[in-house]
Formats: structure tokens, sequence, C-alpha cells
């Protein structure tokens, strides 16, 4: 391996230095396309990683900050289910009472599922008040027959704070038509709004009125907050000593660990495949600078007759190379994250322009876009590295030419 002296690196630098200098006249048009493609291939994978990683953000500061991380069913209440605070670390411990029922107004029916909490213990589990129009809970302490619903369920009612909601209750009572399911009007005292799936399925109120409401004085359920959202088994191991067998626990990745999952595996894909397009961005730079090689290949053989040696001519044009790459890389980095940016105002306009539904079948209903230094960092890394090999080729061609055979011909 040829190894170079201060002097013989400080000269190929200033040579490379002067070559992109004139980078308007020496690049041609094929380098500035593949300058233009490793720039749209870094822009486009930057965008694309930041919204997955949106939605990764969402999912666990949203659905995750609402829901509990594990839910019990079938306690008993004399069950001694609130020593567990602490234990397996289990942070919050809340009893509630969960229902599925049929809210109904203004003659539309809407399905939905109803939980009975307490507002001084439901804080522990659950994140749930931030997102009201009061930020607390306490509108339930207050009213008797009170509900808060999601701010989607009451859209789609066409109800709002003060209103009355009729609730179908999952019960029968005796009349004389024979039975006839149970019913309840209840005013809705507050709306929450998380902007995801849960406010078109969710209503919650008081635990003293859902057990008028249920019939339930012995059975509840538990919702548990863990200090570590994937530290489950330890929680679990703690819970089954502490109740036995019967209790039937359910965690969050139950119902959404697989979404969670098929979000990390598909940021890992996307950036694994996006990588390949970045590659063919950066060696499409060989072409490019292979031009810019034979452009100068009178100036290579004129030093290398003065004693330039090979390790230097490699340098020069791994350093012209990399500078250049190093340039799309940046445009594309700022590109990126420019549009990544622009596109929840973008996709927001629009959909509110057009009328579209574009995220309704997704667990929030707007584009969450979330930009992290470290990916960014790993972007830039990666197509650095790949335009530095690609610089090799072209870089090897120049210190193969014969200086008699190239100034034969001048």
């Amino acid at each position: 391996m040829l190894k170079l002296s201060n002097n013989q690196r400080s000269f190929s630098r200033d040579i490379a230095l002067r070559y992109l200098g004139a980078a308007s006249r020496t690049v041609t048009s094929v380098g500035r396309l593949a300058l233009l493609g490793l720039m749209i291939s870094v822009a486009v994978l930057v965008i694309v990683v930041s919204v997955v990683n949106g939605f990764e953000r969402e999912m666990r500061e949203r659905i995750m900050a609402v829901l509990p991380t594990i839910k019990l069913y079938d306690v008993d209440i004399d069950d001694s289910w609130d020593a567990l605070l602490g234990q397996g670390g289990i942070r919050g411990v809340a009893p509630v009472i969960e229902e599925s029922v049929l809210l109904s107004a203004g003659g539309k029916l809407k399905a939905a599922v109803a939980t009975g909490i307490e507002a001084d213990t439901y804080p522990r589990v659950s994140r749930l008040g931030e997102f009201t129009t009061n930020g607390d809970l306490d509108a339930l302490v207050e009213a008797k027959f009170g509900v808060i619903i999601g701010a989607g369920l009451a859209q789609e009612l066409g109800v709002g704070i003060g209103d009355k909601v009729r609730v179908v209750l999952p019960l029968t009572s005796m009349s004389a038509a024979g039975p006839v399911p149970r019913q309840k009007n209840m005013r809705i005292v507050d709306l929450f709004a998380s902007d995801s799936q849960l406010d078109r399925s969710a209503v919650f109120m008081s635990v003293s009125t859902a057990k008028l409401l249920f019939r339930t004085e012995n059975q509840i359920s538990v919702h548990i907050r863990l200090a570590d959202l994937f530290a489950i088994s330890p929680a679990i191991d703690a819970i089954q000593l502490a109740l036995g067998d019967r209790v039937h626990i359910q965690t969050w990745k139950n119902s959404y660990g697989t979404l969670y999952q098929a979000i990390a595996v598909q940021k890992l894909t996307m950036l694994v495949l996006l990588s390949f397009l970045v590659g063919v961005a950066a060696f499409n730079l060989i072409s490019g600078l292979i031009m810019i090689v034979e452009q100068r290949r009178e100036d290579v053989a004129i030093l290398s007759t003065f004693g330039l040696q090979s390790g230097s001519v490699l340098t020069v044009f791994v350093l012209l190379g990399s500078v250049l790459a190093l340039g799309g890389i940046m445009l594309g980095i700022l590109t990126g994250v420019a549009v990544a940016n622009l596109l929840p105002y973008l996709f927001t306009t629009l959909s509110e322009r057009f009328e579209l539904e574009l995220m309704s079948q997704y667990f929030i209903s707007y584009l969450p876009v979330d930009v992290r230094f470290g990916d960014l960092l790993t972007i830039s890394l990666t197509a650095l590295v790949l335009a530095l090999i690609a610089t090799i080729i072209p870089a090897r061609r120049a210190t193969k030419l014969i200086p008699s055979r190239v100034l034969a011909h001048e």
C-alpha cells in the first residue's frame, strides 16, 4: 500500500480543490445527473424514514399514553390488586369497569366501549385527562350520570358538551312487551381528542355510575401502567404471584403489538431498500468522475512526468469525488428535512380542500413526521461510504494512465 508524505497529501488536496473550483466546467451533464440522483435518493430516504418515525412516535405518545399497558379481567373487588404497585416494574394501578355499549343520538347509533373510572386514580395509568377539553377528569366527579366521549364519536353523533346521549346497555329488562334492552340518557360533560381511533370508540364515566348501569358489584377490571413499556414479563410474574392464574391478563401487545412491530419492520425495510437506491445514485458518480479523468488525463500525465506518485493521483480523484458526493448528500439531507417538515401542512391542506379521508384506515387521522438526528447521521454516513467506494474505480483508472502514450498525441 502506497504511503504519502504530508507534502504529497497537501499537494493532492490542492489539486483536488483546484479541479473542484472549476467544477462548473469540468463536471459533465452525466456528472450533474449523478449528483442530482444522489440528492433526490437521499432526500426520499429522509422523508420516508421520518414519516415512519412519526407513526412510531404517535403510537407511543398518543395510543399508548391513553391505553394502559396491561389490563386484568375477572378480578374480585376484594382481591389485593392494589398491592401490585411497585412490583415487577408496575408504576400505576387503577380499578375500572368495562362494557360494550351502543350510543344513540339524533337517530344515529354507534358502538363504543364504556369504561368506568375514578378521576383520582385513573391518571396513574393513563394520560386521558391531558386530551380532554378541560385538561382533567374532574367533570366526572361533578355529574352522577355524566360521560366523557371521544371527539370523533361526538362528531359522528352530532352532539357536544352539555348534550344528552342515550346509552344502550348489553342487558335486558322485562316489560309488558317482553325483554327490552336497558338504556339510560346521560349528559356529555367533556370531550377528549387524542387524534387517534380511540376518539371514535371510547366512552368514560365514573365507577359509581358504571356500577349502577351495569349492575356490577363484585367483579372489576384493573388497568396497569408499567415504567418500561416493553418489560411485560416481570409484571405478569408479579400479577400471577399475587392474584393467581384465574385472572385474565391482556397486554398492549395483544391489541397493538403487531402494529408496533410492523412499524419497526417497515422502517428497517424502507431503510434497507432505499439505501440501495442511494447506492445506485452513488455509483452513478463513477461515470461522471470517469469523464473528469478523461478531461484531466493530460494534467495527470504531465504531473506524473514531474514525479507525482500514483498514490497522489489516486488521492486527487478520491478527494474530488468525495467532495462532490458530500455536496449531493448535504443537499439531499436539507431537501429531505424541508419537505418532511412541510408534508403535514400539505397533507392537512389537501385533505380539507378536497374533503379526503386519506388516513381513515390508520390509527391516527393526520400525517405524522419525526425527523431524528440519529437517522440523518446514519443516512449521511451510509451514502458517503457508498460514494467513497464508488470513487475508487475512476480514481484507479487515473493511476493507470501512461504519460508517454497520453503526451504522444499532444
